[in-house]
């Protein structure tokens, strides 16, 4: 938990009067440890920080913590507004010959990257783990979605960056060419939730595309960040292309948009805000990943079996901190109780854990604020009545920040559960009886992040899909299916953000379009002789013919 989430968590619990509700028993089972578990003092040593902390521009010192225990994981350098300058200083120094590099030497790097990721998964997993509380399985959606992506730009960045001929204002005449010039230092703000996939995952396009990249990882899981880019250097990424600041975001953050010739950033749509006004005032573009509350919707005809287990991944993954998770979930009326049943049945078996190896399904929330926020959401919608079929509980048996999975009926407002973000493992059931109620109901929302629908008539599927005001639409699966076809553009409507990351958008927005246009033989202008008025009739007799020819 960064200083921010502490303050605004006990600002929070200093001024809810709301009663605490009475404890609850739990009821999901605890994953075992196997036997010789590492712990965080055997994966994170003074060494290995020494290592991943080479470069990093800060002259005061920070720490981070590890949800499953609470205690220190490593102490780190701190940046102040000058070291941030600093790095953008360095990375603007060192982009020039980096854009020089062919793009071809560019994306091989990024294929020997995904090699080292995939063989030394290990360590990364271990420091994913600590950093954010995962499960291992869901630990490693973020390994495979970084190799996805660095498969796909080392692969495809040719294509997408190769200068692109165009008809000119008159064919033969004008030859056109679009060039992509890289925009320079991307400035990259990235989440805790996902520290590798939202840290280097975006970063990949940028660093392909031949800009430079100063990156503010969230300081509480700045050690997967620093990883990934001790991998890239290790690739063959020139050091100083890559730089890391550390610190807090209401302080480095606004530096970071303050010096940045672009800027990407993945987080809360408020904070978002004041990252785009910033961008705004100096006229640099941004991309912006923000929140969701995203609707999944069981039609009638689908597999009920399924979906409950399409469910609890859509619902539970990352312990529902996951900005394309399933927090609003409508199920159609002929098959609601048969749906809940089997949903409540795998929610409550699955098991909780904290230790650094696969076996659990679920691990712990991150920090306090995290932790505070579910628990008023879920308490304040059971005295208001509504119907709580799983979970509900903390689990300080496992750990201090770990919450059982919790599944809520009879939800409506003005429960908060039911329009903010929780950002946690809780999911509101539905029932609905037509389908176009539904849509309009799941399209209620100042978001439009994600959606999932389940049916077992794929048509059916694809027009409801269609009518969803949401940037993904998953059939029979939750979020990971679009997710994960990174040829095709991902990212929110409304209030969940601007811009696209993965295909061709994902590495387009880190370049600038440049038009060169080369005129032979005659300008366009009177020549050879004409007056204005030949001119004019020429160009005249052109147009038309163009049309005619069907030109674009």
């Amino acid at each position: 938990m960064t200083d921010t989430q502490a303050t605004e968590s006990a600002t929070a619990a200093a001024t809810d009067s709301t009663p605490e509700a009475p404890a609850r028993p739990g009821t999901n089972p605890v994953a075992p440890a196997p036997a010789g578990a590492r712990t965080a003092a055997d994966v994170v040593t003074p060494e290995i920080v020494a290592q991943l902390t080479r470069g990093v521009v800060g002259s005061g010192r920070t720490a981070n913590h590890t949800p499953f225990t609470g205690e220190r994981l490593a102490e780190l350098p701190e940046s102040t507004p000058e070291d941030v300058a600093e790095a953008f200083r360095r990375a603007r120094a060192a982009q020039p010959a980096w854009a020089a590099v062919p793009v071809r030497k560019r994306a091989a790097v990024l294929l020997r990257f995904h090699d080292l990721v995939l063989e030394r998964q290990a360590e990364v997993l271990d420091l994913i783990q600590l950093e954010t509380g995962k499960a291992r399985l869901h630990a490693h959606e973020e390994v495979q979605a970084v190799a996805i992506a660095a498969r796909h730009y080392g692969r495809r960045a040719s294509a997408y960056l190769r200068p692109k001929r165009h008809t000119g204002a008159v064919p033969t005449l004008t030859k056109v060419t679009e060039l992509r010039q890289p925009r320079g230092v991307v400035g990259q703000i990235a989440p805790w939730n996902y520290p590798l996939e939202l840290s280097v995952g975006d970063a990949l396009p940028a660093f392909v595309a031949g800009n430079a990249v100063v990156m503010k990882p969230d300081t509480e899981t700045a050690l997967t960040a620093l990883w990934a880019r001790d991998l890239l250097i290790e690739a063959g990424l020139p050091a100083e292309v890559f730089q890391v600041v550390i610190g807090e975001g209401p302080v480095v953050g606004p530096e970071v948009v303050k010096h940045a010739d672009y800027v990407s950033f993945t987080g809360s749509t408020r904070t978002g805000r004041e990252v785009a006004q910033g961008a705004a005032a100096r006229l640099v573009g941004v991309s912006l990943e923000l929140g969701g509350k995203n609707a999944m919707l069981v039609l009638r005809d689908a597999d009920v079996e399924k979906a409950a287990a399409g469910a609890v991944r859509a619902c539970f993954s990352s312990a529902g901190q996951l900005c394309i998770s399933i927090e609003r979930l409508y199920v159609h009326e002929s098959i609601a109780d048969a749906f809940i049943e089997r949903f409540a049945a795998r929610t409550k078996a699955m098991r909780l854990g904290n230790a650094l190896a696969y076996g659990a399904d679920m691990g712990s929330l991150v920090g306090e604020r995290q932790l505070e926020t579910v628990t008023r959401h879920v308490d304040e919608a059971v005295a208001k009545g509504a119907g709580l079929v799983a979970g509900g509980v903390a689990r300080p048996d496992i750990g201090p920040l770990f919450y059982e999975p919790t599944i809520l009926e009879n939800v409506q407002e003005p429960m908060a559960v039911c329009t903010e973000e929780t950002f946690g493992p809780v999911v509101s059931v539905y029932r609905f009886t037509d389908e176009d109620e539904v849509v309009e109901r799941a399209n209620a929302t100042a978001y439009g992040l994600n959606a999932s629908v389940w049916t077992k008539d794929g048509r059916r599927g694809h027009a409801v899909a269609a009518r969803l005001r949401a940037g993904t639409v998953n059939i029979n699966e939750g979020y990971a299916s679009a997710y994960g076809s990174v040829q095709s553009p991902m990212g929110g409507m409304k209030d969940s953000g601007l811009g696209r990351r993965h295909g061709s958008e994902g590495i387009l927005k880190y370049t600038e379009a440049q038009t060169v246009a080369h005129q032979r033989i005659m300008p366009l202008a009177p020549a050879f002789g004409m007056d204005d008025e030949k001119y004019a009739a020429f160009m005249s007799f052109s147009l038309k013919a163009m049309k005619t020819l069907r030109l674009r």
